[in-house]
């Protein structure tokens, strides 16, 4: 379970709405590929239920699955930083329910309230932050010395 606070709780009381007003639900069958690697982000989504696996182009081999998400987890935060291009390609595992935005919306509703703005920077700095931290555990788990995993956490 993700400890990055949902979406709508990392709002300001009175900035919510602006975000829900923009909200759309989507429900996506089993085996969607929801965005491909290298192509345009333009939208995001947070997913309510249902899992979602995130994967990487690997040449010459199948993509490989770089870690999944789950219930109120941010699906994409690339639609957020130039050039605006998915970094990973991501597929649902079953059906997903979520709540989809417009990422070109919410930039401009960032840009113009700069209260709005931090919140969603913060929301999105902290989920990769923690998304990185799990990569390093995992990656630690695999490679690293004998029970590393259990020293340097």
């Amino acid at each position: 379970m993700p400890t990055v606070q949902h979406l709508f709780d990392a709002m300001p009381a009175d900035r919510r709405h602006m975000l829900s007003e923009i909200a759309r639900e989507v429900s996506l069958p089993r085996g969607t590929r929801v965005f491909e690697e290298g192509h345009r982000a333009d939208r995001f989504w947070i997913i309510r239920s249902g899992r979602v696996t995130l994967d990487q182009h690997v040449p010459g081999r199948r993509a490989a699955v770089v870690e999944t998400l789950g219930r109120d987890e941010l699906l994409g935060w690339s639609w957020l930083f130039p050039p605006y291009l998915w970094h990973l390609g991501a597929e649902t595992v079953g059906p997903v329910e979520a709540l989809q935005f417009d990422a070109s919306a919410v930039r401009t509703l960032c840009e113009e309230d700069a209260v709005l703005g931090r919140a969603v920077y913060h929301y999105v700095a902290e989920t990769v932050a923690e998304r990185l931290q799990r990569t390093r555990t995992r990656l630690l788990a695999l490679y690293g010395p004998e029970g590393s995993e259990e020293k340097d956490l």
